[in-house]
């Protein structure tokens, strides 16, 4: 597993901004707002880099752009079930996480409107409600302006998904991962057997086994020396002092 603050993308002047005095500079925010706007169109990613934006943001909160959060949040969504859509919510203003203030909801077009959109997409995601994850996406315009930027967004989402359900299950009704991957007929096929390498059999989708989805029996074997026994009843009739 790659180490948290690794990206084998990250261009050199970021790894030298990161890795000194620099990282607390305000003055590099626009170097990684380009850097943010640069993940975007070229599918890459870099949480760390992200990370370190937004608590620049918090410390510097005039020069903050709504947009380039936005974009932060939506790549985040792009690698669930990684905590990094969490990471980046606890580094955000406090009001942009709250649903309504005074029983009034957040302003069209505002910071907090788009972070708790975002953040219904991310619950959905993480308690595996994929179907309701694309109603959601679908069924509200301003999703698409807030991933707008993020180059590829719904391809990602299905491999995404895809990438956990082939850890968890080794089989699925074809209907029901439809539903998950909001794609069916010859797209479906293609999507299964050329992209993931799948089976269809029918009605049910075989996903080859791996190290994730093999079912294993675990033996346990507790190591417990006889005179730990013998402790443990003396403690037993001792009195308290």
């Amino acid at each position: 597993m790659a180490a948290f603050d690794f990206a084998i993308d990250r261009p050199e002047n970021i790894e030298a901004i990161l890795n000194g005095l620099d990282r607390y500079n305000p003055e590099t925010t626009a170097t990684f707002q380009e850097y943010v706007a640069q993940q975007c169109e070229n599918q890459t990613y870099d949480c760390y880099a992200n990370l370190a934006l937004l608590k620049l943001y918090q410390f510097n909160p005039h020069l903050a752009r709504d947009g380039t959060i936005t974009n932060i949040l939506a790549k985040a969504l792009t690698v669930f079930p990684s905590a990094d859509f969490s990471l980046c919510l606890s580094l955000l203003p406090v009001y942009t996480l709250v649903p309504a203030q005074n029983g009034v909801p957040p302003a069209s077009g505002s910071l907090a409107e788009a972070v708790q959109h975002l953040s219904k997409l991310h619950d959905q995601l993480t308690s595996a409600g994929y179907a309701d994850f694309w109603n959601t996406f679908e069924g509200d315009d301003l999703y698409a302006d807030l991933v707008a930027d993020v180059q590829g967004f719904e391809e990602v989402m299905k491999v995404r998904i895809a990438v956990v359900v082939s850890q968890c299950m080794q089989e699925v009704q074809r209907d029901v991962l439809e539903g998950w991957l909001n794609v069916s007929g010859a797209k479906f096929d293609h999507f299964v057997s050329e992209v993931c390498g799948w089976k269809i059999d029918g009605a049910t989708v075989r996903v080859p086994l791996n190290k994730e989805n093999e079912a294993r029996s675990t033996l346990v074997r507790e190591n417990v020396k006889f005179d730990q026994f013998g402790r443990l009843i003396k403690r037993a009739y001792e009195q308290p002092a």
